[in-house]
């Protein structure tokens, strides 16, 4: 799924060119699912209705994720270069990351969300 604080509307147009056959993502929360606080807003990944221990969250700041920092992992900006590869980089780190947690269909009983996402 995609978790972003934009707008709905752009968020949609973000999937239509990640996504276009719609077959690899799912769920798409955009700034009506963030909290906003002071103005800024950030993602609360209770929201998920997931168990935090086995949820990662990747983004290019912390501040989209200010309570759940730990939950991070830090990836450069897009900027539209098809030829970045940055995100498959990562593969072994995360399939290392799935089978320490036994990732299996994932554990989807909530830590105090008011959402789950399938």
């Amino acid at each position: 799924f995609i978790y972003t604080t934009a707008k709905k509307d752009y968020a949609k147009k973000l999937l239509e060119v990640l996504d276009p056959k719609k077959k690899l993502i799912r769920h798409c929360l955009s700034q009506s699912d963030c909290v906003c606080s002071q103005g800024c807003y950030w993602k609360d990944l209770t929201r998920l209705g997931r168990d935090l221990a086995k949820t990662v969250a990747l983004d290019h700041t912390t501040q989209g994720f200010p309570a759940q920092a730990a939950n991070w992992i830090s990836v450069p900006p897009w900027s539209g270069d098809p030829e970045d590869e940055e995100l498959l980089r990562l593969i072994p780190a995360l399939g290392q990351l799935g089978q320490a947690v036994g990732h299996g269909d994932g554990d989807r009983k909530g830590t105090g969300g008011d959402r789950s996402v399938p």
